[in-house]
């Protein structure tokens, strides 16, 4: 299945026509569309988190390589539900209530998704009551929260203690995210863990999952 290389190389470079036509050519050749994820499009993106990471790429290329990603996902996601195929883990993403910002959230969205995960994008100025509705309704192991305001950061908390007041704390990891935060922060605030990057982020959401 090597041909299907220039898939990868295509969600790398951004590309997303070719990369949607790759998959519409490996669809009608009988390829395994769980094939296509685990062994091109999630090695992709990974290699692009590196290059972000080490300097190489930055935000408006990962950016294109998410939309590469996407596009080839639309036509696979379909197939995969169909045929049963689980994601990596379905995770709730929000920007938390009073903050509109949401570049910063829509990347780990993307990288997470990228990355295998399903994602429930709840958008910006989220209530705690709607990360606590859609953890209920969608089964979610994880809620991911970001922030880019100091003064919206005192949201993550009273988000935190809403899915405990709900008794689904013990059932889903919250990892934060947003210019503003800390490590620090993260841990006084009871969230399982910070990233201060959108690969960092799908890195964590794994390791999170496999803890």
């Amino acid at each position: 299945m090597s041909a299907y290389q220039a898939l990868a190389e295509a969600v790398i470079n951004g590309d997303d026509k070719t990369a949607r036509a790759i998959t519409e050519k490996a669809l009608a050749e009988g390829a395994d569309p769980l094939a296509l994820v685990n062994e091109y499009m999630v090695p992709a993106m990974d290699e692009v988190g590196r290059r972000f990471e080490c300097n190489e790429y930055f935000v408006p290329e990962l950016l294109l390589s998410a939309r590469a990603m996407k596009a080839a996902l639309e036509l696979l996601r379909p197939l995969l539900v169909k045929s049963g195929q689980q994601s990596a883990g379905r995770v709730v993403i929000g920007t938390v209530k009073g903050d509109l910002h949401d570049i910063g959230k829509n990347l780990v969205a993307a990288m997470l998704e990228g990355g295998g995960f399903e994602v429930i994008d709840l958008g910006v100025n989220v209530p705690p009551e709607k990360f606590v509705e859609a953890v209920r309704e969608k089964d979610a192991q994880i809620v991911a929260m970001s922030a880019l305001l100091t003064t919206t950061m005192p949201s993550m908390k009273t988000t935190i203690d809403a899915l405990k007041e709900a008794g689904l704390r013990d059932k889903v990891k919250v990892i934060v995210g947003g210019a503003p935060l800390t490590e620090k922060f993260a841990q006084e605030i009871g969230a399982d863990g910070y990233s201060e990057t959108a690969p960092g982020a799908v890195a964590l959401a794994r390791e999170k999952l496999a803890a």
